[in-house]
């Protein structure tokens, strides 16, 4: 049985509990999505390659989707079947390679339409979904004009019996579900969503669970808005079959619904975002999707939508069947700092002293928290407290009194800012690094944002970590579930905020969303506190991996990523400095083996990197140099019996593999 099979039969964490010496056996070691299971642990239980062999490692092929348009290398391939299936490129062509050559099987894409061509998240799309309909192999893909696509995997011709025929001109009479109709907003096939009423568009894959495919979405970005209205990021589902539509689960409850008191203001009636941009998980047993939420309309000001603001940066579990919620958490109350959930929660059983055997799941977030859930009760594993947090000095703004504080696992990385944080290998340093914070409001994690002109002085706010992270979605955490422990990429991320009036903030967008100008907005003149040594302006690491032990929520090690910049050794090499390696400052996407976690980065001379890891102690035990900087993830699965590493790199998709996987090589 491959591993396809074993998740649409809702097992999960207990199948890879296999010895090496039969997965060696075997001839093919499938990576069934984006995170290979459904529960997006990124963890294959491919081993051919090796701490001894790792050096061996070369380039089997490479393909690159620059006629497609390809740039953001944000694609996960997915290895299901004896083929290869991602998507590159603004239109987003669905493609079929061959793992063996890396020669492009098939590929398809919709027409054009004006709604395409205004996306904001056109070239991100993550991957594909793959599911069965009556024994035929399907790979499902939504578009960035917000299109369901349903494809015979081995033709890639569009699903017969799959949808309704969508009145522009091209489209195939069948195979396209137009996600615009179920949403309740008036629209044009065309052209979509009039600018005036919002924006609605997808990146991230659906998820199949059982008969029903759940769609999730994206809107404008919130640091790019100006005007208050907007949609709401409705999740929708549909029979995996025919495209029947089945269910919505509005995300901005409406009024009768659970949360809707959270929106004040009646701003329920006319703002909205809380899309769900983010990859989904599932867990089949249970029947329960789970979805990671980003915060509503507008980073940084939100006035204008006074209460808590439920769903805003939560993880939702809804009834994959019926669309009713299950549970669900609320990690920012008001969420004005762009915290969004930026990755896919991930799904593990644990074995937690006290409480025995715990079905989990957990969000890693851009604040450096974890936060950790009994995933069919959504019962925190250890208590999360509401703490106290800075109240806002921007008229107009109500923000929550207190945000939820997990007691456990602790942060991997920097929360709020102060002159302890500050580079200290020398005084000089160290003042020099205060004079560049001068103009910069210092504070804990949810310091509120200012406004220009602020009477303290200050030029803008700093929040640390930023709308950058932390962790974030270029560099997805990932698991091992034979151990119970999470290994998050995080790196030390600061921005600086200041608050305009929106109609000048307004001024910025050619296209933007909604009509009514906001009190405040992102303002361009915050810039950033620099260091005239060239140098970041934090303490190192500047980059990490951090291991954390979900069974007993303690952190296991902490490692830099990389080696320390050839710009910033420079200066320490001036001084005569010791200091340790400091990272790059890279987040670093990462894959893991039943022997080891593979992260890539660069060699302080810029040089792209492999690095095989000690999953146990953090020790690198073996690395490689590489053709480019990864990006965003890797995949590892097994054809004609050998291991093959997939890394991303902007256009380009490049498989790595030991000699004997070359055309020609011997199978196991």
């Amino acid at each position: 049985m491959t591993i396809r099979e074993k998740l649409l039969h809702g097992l999960l964490a207990s199948l890879f509990l296999v010895s090496s010496s039969s997965l060696l056996a075997q001839d093919s070691i499938e990576w069934f999505s984006l995170g290979n299971d459904l529960g997006n642990t990124r963890y294959t239980e491919a081993s051919e390659i090796n701490f001894d062999n790792f050096d061996e490692l070369e380039v089997a092929w490479e393909w690159d989707g620059a006629s497609m348009g390809a740039v953001s290398g944000r694609s996960t391939p997915s290895y299901i079947n004896g083929k290869l299936y991602t998507v590159a490129g603004p239109r987003r062509h669905v493609v079929a390679i061959d793992p063996k050559t890396g020669e492009t099987i098939w590929s398809y894409r919709l027409p054009n339409t004006g709604r395409w061509e205004y996306s904001m998240r056109a070239d991100y799309g993550k991957g594909v979904t793959y599911s069965e309909v009556n024994g035929k192999g399907v790979i499902y893909v939504t578009t960035p004009g917000f299109f369901l696509v349903a494809l015979d995997a081995e033709t890639g011709a569009p699903l017969e019996g799959f949808g309704q025929p969508v009145p522009v001109d091209g489209f195939p009479e069948t195979g396209v579900v137009d996600l615009l109709a179920d949403l309740g907003h008036p629209y044009d096939p065309y052209e979509g969503v009039p600018l005036e009423t919002g924006y609605i568009t997808a990146s991230s894959p659906p998820v199949v669970v059982n008969d029903t495919i759940i769609v999730g979405n994206s809107a404008e970005q919130g640091y790019h808005q100006s005007r208050v209205e907007m949609i709401p990021g409705d999740i929708l589902a549909y029979d995996k079959a025919t495209g029947d539509f089945k269910w919505k689960f509005n995300v901005i409850p409406r009024p009768g619904e659970y949360g809707h008191e959270t929106w004040e203001n009646d701003a329920w009636e006319w703002t909205g975002d809380v899309s769900s941009w983010a990859p989904m998980s599932v867990d089949l047993d249970a029947g329960l999707v789970y979805i990671p939420t980003n915060g509503a309309t507008i980073d940084y000001y939100g006035g204008f939508r006074p209460g808590d603001n439920l769903f805003g940066t939560s993880l939702i579990a809804l009834n994959a069947e019926t669309g009713e919620r299950a549970w669900h958490f609320q990690m920012v109350h008001h969420d004005i700092w762009n915290y969004d959930n930026p990755q896919a929660p991930i799904i593990m059983d644990l074995d937690v002293p006290g409480q025995g055997r715990v079905p989990a799941i957990m969000q890693a977030t851009k604040q450096s928290f974890v936060y950790a859930f009994n995933r069919l009760t959504g019962e925190p594993i250890w208590p999360i407290e509401e703490r106290p947090v800075p109240q806002s000095t921007v008229p107009g703004e109500k923000l929550s009194a207190t945000q939820p504080f997990p007691t456990k696992p602790a942060p991997f990385d920097i929360q709020g800012v102060s002159v302890n944080d500050l580079v200290d290998w020398t005084p000089e340093l160290r003042q020099q690094a205060i004079n560049g914070y001068a103009d910069y409001m210092m504070g804990p994690l949810f310091l509120p944002p200012i406004q220009r002109g602020h009477e303290s002085g200050k030029r803008a706010a700093m929040f640390c970590p930023g709308g950058g992270g932390g962790a974030n979605i270029t560099a997805p955490s990932v698991a091992d579930p034979t151990t119970g422990i999470l290994y998050v990429s995080s790196h030390t991320a600061c921005s600086a905020v200041q608050l305009v009036p929106g109609e000048e903030a307004d001024l910025q967008y050619e296209l933007p969303t909604g009509t009514t100008y906001a009190q405040y907005a992102n303002g361009p003149g915050a810039g950033s506190p620099r260091h005239p040594a060239g140098i970041p302006m934090y303490k190192p690491p500047y980059s990490r991996i951090t291991a954390i032990n979900m069974n007993t929520g303690e952190h296991e090690w902490m490692i830099p990523t990389g080696e320390t910049p050839a710009r910033v050794q420079r200066v320490i090499d001036d001084l005569g400095l010791d200091v340790p390696n400091t990272g790059t400052g890279a987040l670093v996407p990462m894959v893991i083996t039943p022997n080891m976690l593979v992260y890539s980065d660069s060699a302080s001379d810029g040089t792209p990197m492999l690095y095989a890891i000690n999953k146990a102690t953090g020790e690198t035990e073996a690395s490689i140099e590489v053709p480019a900087t990864n990006r965003y993830g890797m995949s590892s699965w097994v054809h004609d019996g050998h291991q093959y590493i997939i890394l991303q790199a902007g256009s380009k998709l490049t498989a790595m593999a030991l000699p004997a996987a070359q055309p020609g090589g011997a199978a196991h």
